[in-house]
């Protein structure tokens, strides 16, 4: 009998279960270690059967390489494709579906825009020779191709290098509607391969017939028209299905260049252009040549509309406006009163071209963009290019580029808010903030230095340092952002010298708050919106948001009394008006990319940016040569006969003998001729006269050289004749 006191011993393990255990997970990996071995050798065996071996070994290689590449390939497409397809999101078919009439101040219409749907004339109501003229000259083998015409690429290609310049696109039909429904006319890669991809996306979503009336109903075809149907409409008076084949030549010629061979602008070239659309015919198949020898005969006449320059990128901008202001009012047929000076609109435009092409080739730039706005933030002006016909893409209000040390006054004025002085003292020294170390311009220091002096000198180390040391870089965006820019900005530390891309609208609607004492939010381009029985459902003094105070008097007048000097003392002299106290700030990019001037006086404000669209370099292009060129001349014309007003914060608008003083000598010379040849210039170069003037420089660039006549042998003429 067990002791029930004595403590109980535990149970012995039982080893023969764990032993077994351990035997079968032994024997399990033993088992699929000699499976998988075997099913390797025998795999390796029955591959062994296909080595190839001599020429067959390098097919194979090169095959195997080919598909490995194809799949990294597939990859890359695929990380490429992600953006294109991106842009196809929102309600794309229904862009147009506004129909907007502007007009200016005083109601005379400049333009129109969009197109409603019973406006669009079917494909199926168009006369064949319309269709066929198109297909002729845009894209012969609409109907074959998938999106992309390689055959037709190849042939271009061919056909470019053997005339050494570019003779023939290479884009179908289904390319271009890609680019006008969703990309720009940047010529960057990223926009054709964005093309690309959005033209099998159309072939692969839409019919070749819609795709077709799509391209119609959007292309751009001169004189402010868009699509064919308001292009018969305006260039002969007449509905679509009424053209004859003469005329049908004629507007299928404006696809590839409307501003070139528009036939209110140059009826010959369009005339030249309508015998190369009847070429394209016969080259086709078609038609024969009797069939379109009535036409050459008889080419095309037009109807008289006088000269009509249309201020296309102000009206794509408002366009925008009104279809954002009447997106929920129900209303789609509109008039929209603007709020464009076309005298000023066409003294940028003219301003523009005038120091380009004096200029441009020196400073090895091509482009560039202006914004006007009255300091009550009615915009007056907007030039997107030099060219809308050739670009439609509007560098003024779509284009993103780096703004330079024209940044810096949004720095400054987030000091003076936070009790900073235009006397408050800050080191101009090296400056290292997380391992970046901005150097200055001159790449030398000059001390402690006043905050007036560093940004009338555009020295970089203090605007840095301030946001390293005193500010940070949110209050420095956000003051941006509520001086009305709109473009979001990267909120890295070197935003504080201009690295973020921003928009020439952005640059004057943010100076503007400047010179409207303080107050954002009033930039506007359109007035009213009314129907055609004249109801009015928007008007802007009535339902847009007040005003809003960002920037105190007090700091208000301290970035007025620096920016005022940088004109007449800084690096700003090129923009200094005669007689007229104005301010503003140049800004120039890394490698000269992008140089800038935005200037204000107490009646206006106008932001000039130049540049490359392929964001090549210029020569050494500052914001304080050219661009304040443009501004000066655009701002001389602008305050002809107009009551000056001061600019807040400084008492005098004209510049008097004490503070011309400042100048120097020479710099009052200057302003003497600028003043001379002001009053001396005609107010603008039209459009027209422009893109003539333009079109004759190149066609003389372009021109073939003629040898010189080689002198005559004198005494081999004389032997000869002995």
């Amino acid at each position: 009998m067990d002791d029930p006191l004595s403590p109980k011993r535990p149970k012995a393990p039982k080893a023969g279960i764990l032993l077994a255990v351990d035997a079968w997970i032994d024997s399990t990996v033993y088992e699929a270690g000699f499976l998988l071995g075997e099913a390797y050798e025998n795999a390796t065996i029955f591959f062994r059967r296909f080595r190839f071996e001599g020429w067959r070994r390098c097919v194979v290689e090169v095959l195997g390489e080919a598909m490995a590449l194809g799949a990294a390939g597939s990859v890359v497409m695929m990380a490429l494709a992600m953006p294109a397809f991106e842009e196809t999101r929102g309600d794309w078919r229904t862009q147009g579906d506004f129909a907007v009439t502007f007009t200016d101040r005083n109601d005379v219409e400049i333009g129109r825009r969009g197109i409603m749907q019973r406006d669009s004339v079917p494909i199926d109501e168009m006369p064949d020779h319309v269709i066929e003229a198109v297909l002729a000259t845009e894209d012969r083998r609409f109907f074959e191709h998938h999106g992309i015409d390689v055959a037709g690429l190849a042939r271009a290609v061919t056909e470019n290098l053997r005339a050494n310049s570019v003779v023939q696109g290479g884009s179908s039909i289904t390319q271009q509607l890609a680019k006008n429904l969703f990309l720009s006319n940047e010529r960057t890669v990223e926009r054709k391969v964005k093309e690309a991809f959005l033209a099998v996306w159309l072939e692969a979503n839409l019919s070749k017939k819609e795709i077709l009336q799509l391209y119609l109903d959007r292309a751009y075809m001169g004189g402010g028209t868009f699509g064919i149907a308001a292009a018969a409409e305006f260039y002969f008076g007449k509905e679509v299905k009424d053209l004859d084949l003469a005329e049908a030549a004629m507007l299928a010629g404006l696809f590839k260049a409307p501003a070139k061979y528009a036939p209110h602008i140059n009826l010959p070239a369009a005339r030249a252009r309508a015998n190369v659309v009847l070429d394209n015919l016969v080259d086709s198949g078609f038609m024969t040549e009797g069939q379109v020898l009535s036409a050459r005969l008889h080419p095309a006449d037009i109807v008289d509309r006088g000269k009509q320059n249309s201020p296309d990128y102000f009206l794509d901008y408002a366009f925008d406006e009104v279809k954002r202001l009447a997106k929920d009012t129900g209303n789609r047929s509109i008039v929209a009163r603007t709020t464009i000076d076309l005298d000023l609109q066409r003294a940028a435009e003219e301003s523009l071209e005038f120091n380009l092409r004096q200029h441009g080739k020196d400073f090895r730039v091509s482009e560039g963009a202006i914004v006007v706005l009255d300091t009550d933030g009615a915009v007056r002006a907007v030039v997107g290019g030099r060219d809308y016909g050739e670009s439609q893409f509007n560098r003024a209000t779509r284009a993103l580029r780096q703004t330079g040390s024209s940044f810096k006054p949004y720095v400054y004025a987030t000091a003076m808010e936070n009790g900073f002085t235009p006397d408050s003292t800050i080191s101009d020294g090296p400056v290292n903030w997380g391992g970046w170390q901005p150097k200055n311009y001159g790449r030398s220091f000059s001390g402690r230095v006043t905050l007036a002096s560093a940004l009338i000198r555009s020295i970089n180390t203090v605007p840095v340092r301030l946001a390293k040391d005193h500010l940070s870089i949110p209050p420095i965006k956000a003051m941006a952002e509520a001086m009305g820019v709109e473009t979001p900005l990267n909120g890295h530390k070197t935003m504080v010298l201009g690295t973020s891309g921003m928009t020439v609208m952005d640059q004057a609607t943010g100076y503007n708050t400047f010179a409207n004492g303080g107050f954002s939010g009033t930039r506007h381009a359109v007035q009213q919106l009314s129907t055609h029985s004249g109801e009015v459902f928007y008007d802007f003094a009535r339902d847009a948001p007040k005003p809003k105070r960002v920037l105190s008097e007090q700091a208000l007048k301290s970035m007025n009394s620096i920016l005022v000097q940088i004109p007449e003392i800084g690096t700003a002299k090129r923009a200094a008006l005669p007689g007229i106290r104005s301010a503003g700030k140049t800004g120039t990019t890394q490698s000269y990319r992008d140089a800038w001037y935005v200037g204000f006086t107490g009646n206006y404000t106008a932001a000039v940016w130049l540049g490359n669209d392929d964001f090549s370099p210029t020569n050494n292009m500052t914001g304080g040569s050219l661009p304040a060129m443009v501004w000066q001349r655009l701002m001389v014309f602008a305050h002809r006969n107009v009551d000056l007003k001061p600019i807040p914060g400084i008492e005098r608008p004209f510049l008097d003998a004490e503070i011309a003083a400042k100048a120097g000598e020479a710099e009052r010379k200057r302003l003497a001729e600028a003043a001379a040849d002001a009053a001396e210039r005609p107010t603008a170069l039209s459009t027209a006269t422009a893109r003539f003037l333009r079109d004759l420089s190149r066609a003389f660039r372009d021109a073939p050289q003629i040898e010189e006549p080689k002198e005559p042998d004198t005494m081999s003429a004389l032997q000869g004749s002995l």
